[in-house]
């Protein structure tokens, strides 16, 4: 516990119990998860309480978004040190299409790109979609 509420402080977050907690259930997923498994896991919390941390999480770079194309966002906690930069901290995703679980795949980082002129980019999101190590029984 101590651990989460030094990463948390660290980060300009203060260690609420909820946060803690919301933080600890990240931590415990392989994958990664939407609010509403996360609103099922917290049945008595409030909706709104679990999205505003989701959101602070976000903001202070403790947590990262991704759209895996299935239309739901989810929520995977970024590596320590991790600023979401565009240019050394952004990795692959992984989409299986049979368990519908997204994976974060950090040690493959998203590679630059060099836009044409006028073109800037603020945030890539790339998923490769197929079957997971799980699924494929490999």
């Amino acid at each position: 516990m101590k651990e989460i509420e030094q990463r948390l402080t660290e980060n300009g977050v203060r260690p609420t119990a909820m946060r803690i907690l919301i933080y600890k259930y990240l931590a415990e997923k392989e994958a990664a998860t939407s609010l509403t498994d996360i609103e099922v896991a917290f049945g008595k919390a409030d909706r709104t309480t679990l999205y505003r941390t989701l959101r602070t999480f976000e903001e202070k770079k403790i947590v990262h978004q991704i759209d895996d194309g299935t239309g739901i966002q989810k929520y995977a906690l970024c590596e320590t040190g991790c600023d979401c930069n565009l240019e050394q901290d952004l990795h692959l995703h992984f989409h299986c299409n049979n368990c519908d679980e997204t994976v974060c795949l950090t040690e493959h980082k998203i590679p630059h790109i060099n836009l044409p002129d006028g073109y800037i980019a603020e945030d890539a999101n790339l998923v490769l979609k197929g079957i997971c190590e799980k699924c494929s029984g490999q």
